[in-house]
């Protein structure tokens, strides 16, 4: 039996859909397909189970092979997805790792909503040192650990490709770490947000969990009220829309646009890996 991968993109946030899929990938087929040059380029790679009508059960692992509990830009794809292969109409349950999401189509045919929590906890600062310089942060957990840090200039500066690995796997934000969203917060209903994340451990083009954590962050610090809108690295705008008030279930959505871009079918060329870097000669 041949395998065939969609494409979906979530605001640039790209991704490979294996759709009834008969195992669990594997984590090196997951590097292999993900990979940019030889593989098939993307930032992680979901299975989509169909389990009742309006309800498919969704597992994500990110482009370095490990398994994630939540990505929402993933999830929305996943929804679009599932709209797309007549599982749903109009709203669908996701079953995700990390819960029960529901997406949403909207009038405009690209986009898709879904409903989240607020974070079950408030934003706690933070204060990292990476060599000589100190990084103020705050840290809030969005399905998965996130690091905010505020930016009070252009994003075009900010050092998110120096910054963003050692931040990334700082100490003090325990074993497994946390994305790094550098924000700059330009009015109440608007922000800024360029993303670092582990698993691709490299900047990606959008971050939904990572949207989600800086609207927290900038509504505990003043600086935010919802509806708000993100400008993404890859020139979408994410909306957190929703009442600002903790501990409501379901009280935020996060909406923007999710692409169903095309199929393939990857030879086993395909799940190859790729050889080491090379040491140039002297």
């Amino acid at each position: 039996m041949s395998l065939r991968l969609h494409k979906l993109s979530g605001a640039g946030n790209d991704f490979l859909a294996w759709v009834e899929p008969e195992r669990e990938p594997e984590p090196a087929e997951v590097v292999a397909w993900c990979a940019r040059a030889l593989g098939l380029g993307a930032d992680g790679l979901f299975t989509l189970r169909q389990v009742a009508d309006g309800r498919v059960r969704m597992a994500h692992w990110n482009a370095d092979g490990g398994r994630a509990e939540l990505c929402l830009n993933g999830t929305r794809c996943a929804a679009r997805l599932a709209f797309e292969l007549g599982w749903a109409q109009r709203e669908v349950v996701l079953d995700t790792d990390a819960g029960a999401l529901v997406g949403r189509r909207t009038a405009v045919a690209t986009e898709i909503s879904v409903d989240v929590d607020p974070p079950a906890a408030p934003p706690v600062a933070q204060v990292l040192r990476v060599g000589a310089l100190e990084v103020s942060g705050w840290y809030v957990r969005v399905g998965v650990p996130h690091l905010v840090v505020p930016w009070a200039s252009s994003l075009a500066s900010a050092p998110v490709a120096e910054l963003g690995p050692p931040l990334r796997r700082h100490a003090a934000l325990g074993e497994a770490g946390a994305n790094v969203n550098f924000v700059r917060y330009l009015a109440p209903e608007r922000f800024e947000i360029r993303t670092f994340e582990r698993g691709v451990e490299g900047e990606t083009l959008a971050c939904g969990t990572g949207v989600l954590a800086a609207a927290a962050v900038g509504l505990a610090l003043g600086h935010t009220r919802l509806p708000a809108r993100a400008q993404t690295a890859g020139g979408f705008v994410l909306t957190v829309a929703g009442e600002a008030r903790r501990g409501v279930a379901r009280a935020w959505s996060l909406v923007g646009d999710a692409r169903w871009v095309g199929t393939v079918e990857p030879r086993p060329e395909a799940a190859l890996p790729a050889p080491s870097p090379p040491r140039w000669s002297d």
